[in-house]
């Protein structure tokens, strides 16, 4: 099984310029990060976009669900800002039935060395390789089901929209 990781950018990709202070995209980090963890896992990297999820508009994410159609493969693991993560998750959901997708991201840019996104990028890749057909949400070791996900801007996490 080779899986898709569509990079889309957000805080996962980002950088840190020490002279100004800002944030800011370079390139995907993905691969350093495969090879960090030592992945076994056969990956089709393509670095679709990088921008902050907060910037992204409908275009773009009508960009991701083409891309998603149009890959041969059936497992895909998405690196997307967090900020708007239910909102691509629900275009995807929505219209794609035949392939498993799950949408990931980070709360700490993975350069800043104390981020979440090594671990949800490896919870995302095992997660894409036993799901069902579906579009998922993956953050700190959980998944969501597309209409079954918020973040909770107040504690910082992904949860069930019941809660």
């Amino acid at each position: 099984m080779k899986i898709r990781i569509i990079v889309t950018g957000g805080t996962f990709d980002k950088e840190y310029n020490e002279l100004t202070g800002r944030l800011f995209f370079k390139k995907t980090h993905i691969t350093e990060m495969l090879k960090l963890g030592r992945s076994k896992v056969q990956t089709v990297i393509k670095s679709l976009m990088m921008i902050d999820s907060l910037y992204m508009t409908n275009k773009d994410r009508m960009k991701i669900l083409q891309d998603c159609k149009d890959a041969k493969e059936k497992n895909i693991v998405i690196t997307h800002g967090t900020d708007t993560m239910e909102e691509t998750a629900k275009v995807l959901g929505e219209k794609i039935k035949d392939k498993t997708i799950v949408i990931t991201g980070a709360m700490v840019p993975y350069k800043f060395g104390s981020s979440d996104g090594m671990f949800n990028l490896g919870s995302a890749i095992s997660f894409a390789q036993v799901l069902p057909h579906g579009v998922y949400v993956a953050m700190n070791g959980k998944y969501f089901k597309w209409k079954n996900v918020r973040k909770n801007k107040r504690k910082g996490v992904f949860e069930n929209k019941a809660q």
